[in-house]
């Protein structure tokens, strides 16, 4: 990148170093909060609404969100693409807030529940509830929070092109099992928030960067120029990446929309957020915050995106849509002096905030379905003193999982990152949130919503597979082919749950009324 790699390559190592030691300095100060499971797991749920909010937000988008979707959709849609980014605001941060949290937090508190499967087995009075949701999320999310990694390894190989990729997610690794083993949710809260902050740092710094370059001609000619794109054989053109509505891609950037903003309310790392906030005070507060946060960085980032044809002459980089961002970044920021070395700094910590704080979530809701939801309940004589010690455990186990993951690509863990989203909110989004609502769901209501959910998926994927046979040739590409309609399917899998599970619920045997007393009641 530009005439002075020496510089970048110092300013980035000073910048990875200063904010090491601040997460493992946050980590240190919390773990005299962590002393028991419920400080582990929730932070004693004595959170604030800013760090709460904050939490939430880095947790939703992790460098996938720029380096995967922003790239990919920014440069086949255009500016319509932003929608992605408002949907989530609207409909994953401002709605969920307001219909789930104050709901989840009462509700928890009352039942005592510090995960979802066990929140799953209080609610509707069934143990093999618990472990079917802790084995979903164990299956699911451990392998997604591999996909976390990908969106570094370009980044920082381009700053420093003698280093592996693999070094760059080890780096990540060891950084996030060092804060999470030592502080738990308290330490993943408080880092978040700094990592929150350095993240609309961040995407200032880009936009900044973009816009201004010579290719792009500032806020005042951007949409002109985008316009004058020709097709470079894609079949894009102008006039698509122009439309505010995504012209030809509208029914594909709805589905995303959906996805990405309605598959966040069964996501059991997302929900744990309303578990841990002190109070209903807070609640309100952090549900402006959090959409405030999501507005600018969703939209921030698929507004780079689809700047990127202009940034890069219509040409997609040697590394696909993956290389998009990346290589915008780098043709921006091409003239390396003091003031862009320091810009592109930022943006590599954004990139690295946003990675870790959504792996740390998704590490402790994957490590305490193990522990505290799955063993407990297979293995009676099990001393619940040795959860938080199992839990720490697991962390780093997970960690390293994922890592392992990422770094061997291994071909059926890949193709199961496409369908995490959906088919874990599939089978959680209708029993959760229909639980938290009505009396009326049964236990078989909520068996029925969690299956019909998880086969939607299943049975869809087995069909366009044999359908795909013919004209992929193998399983495996014939999978693959299927594997990309993973959205729909997680769409289709949301709306199967939530009208399944109240459907069943009419025609089977209800809880009795002491039971729906003590679920519902209210205990502060």
């Amino acid at each position: 990148m530009g005439t002075n790699l020496a510089q970048t390559q110092v300013v980035t190592v000073v910048a990875l170093a200063v904010f090491a030691l601040a997460m493992i300095f946050i980590g240190i100060k919390s773990a005299r909060r962590t002393k028991t499971i419920d400080g582990f797991l929730l932070g004693s749920r004595s959170i604030g609404a800013w760090v709460s909010a904050f939490a939430y937000g880095t947790s939703y988008f992790s460098a996938v969100v720029f380096v995967g979707y922003a790239g990919q959709h920014g440069w086949n849609i255009g500016v319509g693409s932003m929608w992605i980014g408002i949907g989530n605001a609207v409909l994953g941060c401002l709605l969920a807030w307001q219909l789930l949290a104050k709901r989840t937090r009462t509700m928890t508190h009352t039942l005592a529940a510090k995960t979802m499967p066990e929140f799953f087995e209080s609610r509707y009075n069934s143990t093999a509830i618990k472990i079917f949701a802790a084995v979903i999320i164990f299956v699911f999310l451990v392998p997604y929070s591999a996909a976390v990694y990908k969106g570094l390894g370009s980044m920082f190989s381009a700053v420093f092109p003698g280093v592996s990729t693999n070094v760059w997610m080890l780096v990540i690794a060891v950084l996030t099992a060092v804060y999470l083993v030592l502080g738990g949710y308290v330490a993943t809260a408080y880092t978040d928030f700094v990592q929150g902050i350095i993240m609309i740092v961040g995407v200032f710094a880009m936009i900044i960067a973009v816009v201004n370059s010579q290719s792009v001609g500032g806020f005042a000619h951007f949409m002109d120029n985008l316009k004058n794109i020709p097709d470079n054989g894609d079949g894009i053109t102008g006039a698509q990446l122009t439309s505010w509505y995504g012209g030809n891609s509208i029914k594909f950037l709805c589905v995303n929309i959906m996805l990405t903003s309605f598959g966040t309310w069964g996501l059991p790392q997302m929900v744990s957020k309303y578990y841990a906030i002190k109070d209903v005070k807070s609640v309100k507060q952090a549900k402006f915050i959090s959409t405030g946060f999501a507005l600018i960085i969703g939209c921030g980032a698929y507004f780079i995106g689809s700047l990127s044809r202009l940034v890069l002459n219509n040409k997609l980089p040697e590394g696909g849509v993956d290389s998009v961002i990346p290589t915008t970044l780098l043709t921006s920021l091409g003239d390396s002096n003091i003031i862009t070395t320091i810009i592109f700094a930022v943006i590599l910590i954004l990139l690295l905030s946003a990675s870790m704080s959504t792996l740390s979530s998704i590490v402790l809701s994957s490590s305490s379905a193990i522990s505290v939801d799955l063993i407990p309940a297979v293995k009676k004589d099990y001393n619940p003193k040795n959860q938080m010690v199992l839990t720490r455990a697991l962390c780093l186990v997970f960690v390293g999982l994922s890592y392992i993951f990422a770094t061997t690509n291994i071909t059926i863990i890949v193709n199961i990152m496409s369908f995490s989203w959906g088919i874990v909110s599939g089978c959680f989004i209708g029993p959760y949130i229909w639980g938290i609502y009505s009396k009326k769901i049964t236990k078989a209501g909520a068996w029925a919503g969690m299956i019909a959910g998880f086969l939607t998926v299943v049975v869809t994927t087995i069909v366009l597979t044999s359908m795909n046979m013919s004209d992929a040739g193998t399983l495996g590409a014939a999978f693959k082919l299927a594997a990309k309609k993973a959205p729909e399917m997680g769409c289709a899998a949301m709306a199967v749950s939530a009208v399944v599970t109240p459907v069943v619920s009419l025609f089977t045997k209800k809880f009795d009324e002491k039971f729906l007393k003590d679920v519902f009641a209210v205990k502060e």
